[in-house]
């Protein structure tokens, strides 16, 4: 339950605590005193929008705060409908749970979990969970076809509420997996295009595939041979300059070298330093000698070529130069197609293999997911089945229950009905749900949404939400066995649910609001003394004018302070002695 709840500087509120009780507890004041202050607080704890208009003007933020205590077996309900995180943390505050929220200024919120930072999201989930929030226009939602549906399905209880959430998870599946064979079947003529494109550039890739691998070593050779004049020119000279052939002619610097070494070599052993030197002046000689046997062996080799390991024919210079380009060419389109490079070439081969393989093996995938696909509408139309059973099980039980609590609601003549129609499977089975209700005697019954006022909205709902809480033993007619484990019991907040309803059906609300708070707590915001006599504890919210900015303040009422709140209810002067009595009298009817 919620046992106190804390708001600062909200709006017209500064600064309140409210210690709740167990039971009924009910929050009064006059229209625009602040009352639904105090609801926009709770909304906040169940991870509501927050806006920054909402902090009070002069303060910097708005914040409120929400002490929940845990029986030990909510708790361990509670904490196997959450995510591990959250168990743990609920398992941390030891059967107290804090939420908090801090709206600033500027709009920023943070939410808070027992004084650690909690995500909004997981905020909404577990606020959810401890405490149900109905507004002024909640009761409208029962005319919304899906609200019916909910309602039914939370009465059928929780192995039923799991059935329904499997079959939404089936007809899930179900419609991707029908897209997605949709998607293959439209597609076929798509992929034997695709596969034909990919067949051709994966054949112009291997074709090419020795010249990629080569394309470095293949530029090198295109640059020798487009500079094959002056590659022999060049050694030629180098040759001759030294070892030159011709006896007639100056000697090359290789002969110098030698006959400079041959001098020496008459002086060898006079000095160690200059035969040192002699040594290193004879193999520099032999050296130049090697050096220039080479270059006339690369020249000749530049006239007659061997092959150097890329393949290319041997022949003239200007043929193979020719078959060169034709490769490279090969080569750089490949590359201008597919990215600008080798490397890039070599890339799209691997995602277009992988590609290939995948749509070739489309029409076995296709397969697959038609099987899939009929399993899944399969489990589908079976919970869909088991739905509809338990639907049409416990809808006059619902609708027996229901009638019973609009008799002690001052609605004794109104029948209500719950209607099933067949329609086409989807995610929460196969069945269309309708509330039917006649409120008056000769009135033709019609759907909810149609026929009923505000106030009689009300009273449904709260006759539904009676007959949702009743044990099984206390319905005469018997009803099949109650789920093996129990929903959690809520806190539940009316904010003025009630409006719209006055005289005997005042009270009668008021009776069933009680009669809800015996096995759960209950916070009602109200305008109706009938029901604010009921109360286990009573909150007034009054509202000080004269203050700039107005300034709201809530009060816990002693008895005799309640017999004061009434008559102002009832729309009397405080020494309007009538009213005082007719306030006193409410009291003793409690």
């Amino acid at each position: 339950m919620l046992s106190e709840l804390s708001v600062e500087n909200l709006l017209l509120i500064e600064r309140a605590r409210l210690r709740l009780a167990p039971g009924l507890n009910v929050l009064t004041g006059e229209t625009g005193a602040g009352k639904t202050v105090l609801a926009h607080a709770l909304d906040l704890l169940l991870g509501g929008r927050a806006r920054a208009s909402i902090v009070r003007p002069g303060a910097q933020e708005a914040y409120v705060e929400g002490i929940f205590e845990l029986p030990r077996d909510l708790a361990g309900v509670l904490a196997e409908e959450l995510d591990p995180e959250l168990r743990l943390r609920l398992e941390e505050g030891g059967g107290e749970v804090v939420l908090s929220r801090r709206v600033g200024g500027d709009g920023r919120t943070r939410g808070y979990l027992n004084g650690r930072a909690c995500a909004i999201g997981e905020m909404r989930t577990l606020g959810g969970a401890l405490m149900s929030f109905y507004g002024q226009h909640e009761h409208r939602r029962l005319t919304i076809a899906t609200s019916q549906r909910a309602l039914l399905d939370g009465y059928c209880g929780h192995e039923h509420e799991e059935r329904v959430r499997a079959c939404a998870r089936a007809h899930a599946d179900a419609l991707a997996l029908r897209a997605r064979v949709e998607a293959l079947d439209a597609s076929e003529h798509e992929r034997a295009r695709e596969l034909d494109l990919l067949d051709y550039e994966l054949a112009e890739i291997d074709t090419a595939e020795a010249d990629l691998a080569a394309y470095d070593r293949l530029l090198g050779t295109r640059e020798r041979l487009r500079r094959l004049g002056e590659l022999r020119a060049a050694t030629a000279a180098a040759a001759h300059a030294l070892d030159s052939p011709d006896d007639a002619g100056p000697p090359g610097a290789g002969g110098a070298l030698g006959s400079a070494a041959a001098g020496l070599e008459a002086l060898a052993g006079v000095d160690e330093r200059l035969d040192a030197l002699a040594e290193r002046l004879r193999a520099i000689a032999i050296d130049s000698a090697d050096v220039a046997t080479e270059l006339r062996r690369y020249a000749d080799d530049l006239d007659h070529p061997a092959g150097e390991g890329e393949g290319e024919a041997v022949g003239g210079a200007a043929d193979r130069l020719d078959g060169l380009e034709e490769r490279l060419e090969r080569v750089e389109r490949l590359a201008r197609k597919h990215g600008g490079g080798v490397e890039a070439v070599l890339a799209h081969r691997e995602r277009s293999l992988a590609r290939r393989a995948e749509l070739r093996g489309a029409d076995a995938t296709a397969g697959e997911d038609r099987a899939r696909l009929q399993r899944a509408l399969d489990a589908r139309k079976r919970l869909a089945n088991a739905i509809g059973t338990e639907r049409r099980r416990f809808a006059p039980l619902l609708a027996e229950g229901v009638a019973r609590q609009l008799d002690a609601l001052a609605m004794p003549e109104a029948s209500f009905d719950v209607e099933l129609r067949a329609c086409e499977p989807g995610p929460t089975g196969s069945d269309e749900v309708e509330f039917v209700l006649a409120p008056n005697p000769g009135v033709p019954p019609g759907p909810l949404r149609d026929i009923a006022s505000g106030g009689e909205l009300s009273r449904v709902m709260l006759a539904i939400m009676a007959v949702a809480a009743a044990p099984a033993a206390a319905t005469p007619t018997p009803r099949p066995a109650p789920p093996a484990r129990a929903a959690p019991r809520r806190t539940l907040v009316f904010d003025e649910v009630d409006a719209g309803i006055g005289g005997l059906a005042a009270r009668a609300v008021g009776e069933r609001l009680r009669d809800l708070s015996a096995s759960r707590q209950v916070v009602c915001i109200t305008h109706l003394p009938q029901v604010a006599s009921l109360a286990e504890r009573h909150f007034s919210i009054v509202k000080d004018s004269s203050l700039r900015p107005a300034l709201a303040s809530v009060h816990e009422l002693a008895r005799a302070d309640v017999v004061s709140e009434l008559v102002r209810m009832l729309g009397a002067d405080a020494d309007d002695s009538g009213a005082r009595r007719h306030a006193r009298e409410l009291l003793r009817a409690a």
